[in-house]
């Protein structure tokens, strides 16, 4: 599985974070780099993708499909599983710190 979109998602949240929290960095994202809009809608795809080709493999090996085994079938349901579970926190966490950012009085 790869993770660079949710590393870079990570990194900018760290990123925001210091700057909210008044420490002055200069890690805006830099020229030809991914920013959190983006992060997050490779991370959506990924896991998206993921789901799909597992469930395209279990169809292949509900039909009969002599070149799909059970092991590789159930390991990636799960892996889908997993990945989808992340976003889901994800998105919990990010709707938090939304709901934060819109309770602080100004």
């Amino acid at each position: 599985m790869d993770t660079r979109g949710i590393e870079q998602m990570i990194g900018q949240l760290r990123a925001t974070a210091d700057l909210a929290a008044g420490k002055s960095t200069s890690s805006a994202p830099a020229a030809g780099g991914a920013d959190f809009a983006q992060a997050l809608q490779g991370a959506l795809a990924q896991v998206s993708e993921a789901q799909q080709s597992a469930q395209q493999m279990a169809q292949n090996f509900s039909a009969g499909d002599p070149n799909v085994n059970l092991q590789d079938v159930m390991v990636n349901l799960q892996k889908a599983n997993l990945s989808f579970q992340q976003m889901v926190q994800v998105r919990n966490k990010l709707v938090t710190a939304y709901q934060d950012i819109m309770n602080m009085s100004v």
